[in-house]
């Protein structure tokens, strides 16, 4: 087997609850070495405390997003606190953080106040508005986020109250994107020999998901609106389509699609009706086309229709979580893992959706809080037990 692509990354993460654990879970199951750093006046990460699923110390929640990180307690109020954390980043690549905008240079994570220590460390913010304009020291939540960008004005059916995408959009996008930012930083930093700062935030990552509707806002003046069923705002049909026993999602985002569709339903003669014939006719048509498949389509069950149309027409059951986590696809992507924990015995868990041919990823349970502090000192810093008392006792860990 080949080494893991990121073997060798040491990165310190001072992340905590969702969107910073799951950049960082992911780079921990391509082999970086994930330091998170706990603050043990606190009690770590809040995370740990989140149920269903607690224990002391520890929960499902917190195991779920913190897969793979070494914990590294560290109490930066003291002055040897933040001597050991100058120290550490000598030996680091990367310092990785998802705290409010203003706190990274308050607190001196970022590289005007590390870089000196080490000209090549990547600093990386994930917040929730940035480290700059009129939002940089609020508090940003991915609810919140959703609500900002326009998502929930977006979501739900027409005549409904504005809904919250039901699974984190922002806050895992918003970690997608820092992880993607930390690794640019990492290849300038190994080109160059010079880190630097690396500004993600949840809201521009949002805003940056509205894409083509932004477009089409400021060249057309078009505002996107919510179309029952969830439809997509210009191609018909695309939505979700009550079944005899449940819903089904078609989308004919090709014409050939389309009149595939018509042949799977026995309706050939639709493909050359004028009303039906392109994209532009189907959207105009709309009100005259729906009704029609929304009667074929409540003739079937779902399960029937999926078999007659998929290979042929873009479609999917729409399950609930214990369907969607059996569907054979996930099994032969190995998508389903089972990591040992002390407690829980075999966790079952999302694996990583990066996946090298020659290198399969890295799956270990998230250390207690602290766990790993003492192995850290020696192993990165040659530091011996007497060294270690004197840090305990100064209360910088």
């Amino acid at each position: 087997m080949a080494k893991l692509p990121l073997e060798g990354v040491r990165i310190l993460a001072f992340t905590q609850l969702g969107a910073g654990p799951y950049a960082m879970m992911l780079l921990g199951d391509l082999g970086a070495d994930v330091v998170k750093v706990e603050d043990p006046i606190l009690g770590g990460d809040e995370a740990r405390r989140v149920p269903p699923g607690t224990i002391e110390g520890d929960s499902l929640y917190f195991q779920a997003l913190n897969r793979n990180a070494r914990s590294f307690s560290l109490n930066l109020r003291v002055p040897e606190g933040r001597e050991l954390l100058r120290r550490l980043v000598r030996v680091c690549d990367a310092v990785y953080c998802n705290l409010r905008g203003d706190l990274p240079a308050k607190l001196g994570l970022d590289y005007a106040s590390l870089g000196r220590e080490n000209p090549r460390l990547v600093c990386c913010s994930l917040s929730g508005f940035g480290k700059n304009g009129p939002r940089a020291s609020e508090p940003g939540y991915d609810f919140l986020v959703q609500a900002l960008a326009g998502f929930m004005s977006l979501t739900g059916e027409p005549d409904s109250p504005p809904q919250r995408c039901g699974v984190s959009v922002a806050d895992f996008a918003g970690g997608l994107m820092s992880a993607v930012g930390l690794l640019a930083g990492l290849l300038r930093a190994r080109a160059t020999g010079v880190g630097g700062d690396v500004d993600v935030s949840l809201l521009d990552t949002a805003v940056s998901m509205l894409n083509y509707m932004v477009t089409w806002w400021f060249q057309l003046g078009h505002k996107p609106q919510r179309f029952p069923r969830g439809a997509h705002q210009s191609l018909v049909p695309s939505q979700t389509f009550p079944t005899s026993d449940g819903y089904i999602v078609v989308m004919c985002m090709k014409e050939k699609f389309w009149q595939e569709l018509c042949r799977c339903l026995g309706r050939p003669q639709w493909t050359s009706d004028p009303r039906f014939a392109t994209f532009a006719d189907r959207f105009a048509h709309r009100q005259e086309l729906l009704p029609l498949l929304e009667q074929e389509f409540r003739l079937r069950s779902t399960a029937e229709w999926v078999a007659l149309l998929r290979g042929r027409v873009p479609c999917a059951p729409v399950n609930d979580l214990e369907a969607a986590l059996g569907d054979d696809q996930l099994a032969a992507r190995k998508m389903l893992v089972d990591v040992p924990h002390p407690h829980w015995g075999t966790l079952r868990q999302v694996g990583c959706p990066i996946q090298f041919e020659d290198a399969p990823p890295r799956y270990r349970a998230a250390s207690r809080c602290g766990a790993d502090t003492e192995s850290i000192l020696r192993n990165w810093l040659g530091l011996d037990e007497p060294s270690v008392e004197r840090l305990r006792k100064a209360r910088a860990i």
